[in-house]
């Protein structure tokens, strides 16, 4: 299938992104959010991103204007229906995203193909639901989209191959590259890195190091460009927490229990840098470790 048309669910941090780099691509996009603010600065926030792109010379003034006027958006989650391809970015629980499968079916055209952004939740499960398991993918982008080059493409048991082909075709036009996963909890990527950062936790909650020597030990003895704690924070740790969870439910294996004090953290609301607080306080000039 030929995708031209774009509708992206959610103008959140993954959301805007994926709006941004197809619309750089040349798909024309329709975002919509439940809430006209949070279009709004998404909206915003696309642009300033693009004119970093323009300031480094990554993309002329002009790309930037052309990509801009592709992006439209809406608050009636329906109009997406008419689109070649659907990404749904929405808040990373199973029931949120079900129910907007269901909302959005009745609107569908017959050939559309339906993803989500999830990074976690069963594909196969969240294919069931939906009138087209055939036509239903896990389309795993990374945080910061615009920047991050692998996208992970998940089949569901019931996905056929015009459709893998198909989002295969789409990630090469985005100028990414695609890893394809099969189906068990947290994909490859969240699989192999929630737990290392579980295990951070857990080396905090258990005093062998602090906030700060842990990021460092990690930086600098490993090369890892972010300590765990750092990006646990830069993630979300509400979002880290349900991966694990996810894992743990899906494995049954305690080697995924959740660190207690991740569980802490985020009772706490102190969810990382969009609460300003999480292994570090953001609301100063400079981040100082919260333990």
């Amino acid at each position: 299938m030929d995708i031209k048309s774009v509708g992206v669910i959610g103008a959140g941090q993954m959301g805007n992104g994926i709006a941004h780099v197809f619309a750089v691509a040349g798909f024309d996009v329709m975002m919509t959010d439940i809430s006209q603010d949070a279009l709004d600065q998404a909206m915003a926030l696309i642009r300033r991103n693009l004119e970093r792109q323009v300031s480094r010379e990554k993309i002329s003034r002009e790309d930037m204007e052309t990509a801009m006027a592709r992006i439209t958006t809406t608050l009636k989650l329906p109009e997406l229906g008419q689109t070649d391809l659907v990404i749904e970015a929405a808040t990373e629980r199973e029931t949120v995203k079900s129910a907007i499968f269901e909302d959005l079916q009745p609107h569908l055209k017959p050939e559309t193909i339906l993803t989500s952004n999830t990074s976690s939740i069963s594909i196969t499960r969240l294919a069931s639901r939906t009138d087209r398991p055939e036509r239903f993918m896990g389309f795993h982008f990374m945080n910061p989209v615009p920047v991050m080059q692998l996208v992970e493409l998940i089949r569901g048991i019931a996905t056929d191959e015009a459709t893998y082909k198909t989002l295969l075709g789409v990630v090469e036009k985005l100028g990414k590259t695609a890893a394809s996963a099969e189906d068990f909890p947290a994909f490859i990527v969240n699989r192999i890195l929630m737990p290392m950062i579980n295990e951070a936790v857990y080396t905090l909650y258990e005093g062998v190091g602090s906030v700060r020597s842990i990021d460092e030990s990690m930086k600098l003895g490993a090369n890892h460009p972010m300590g765990p704690l750092e990006l646990a924070d830069f993630i979300g740790l509400d979002t880290c927490l349900a991966i694990m969870n996810v894992l743990h439910d899906g494995l049954a294996d305690t080697k995924y229990r959740p660190c207690p004090l991740l569980t802490k953290y985020v009772e706490a609301g102190w969810l990382g840098r969009k609460t300003q607080r999480g292994f570090y306080d953001y609301r100063g000039e400079v981040p100082v470790p919260t333990r």
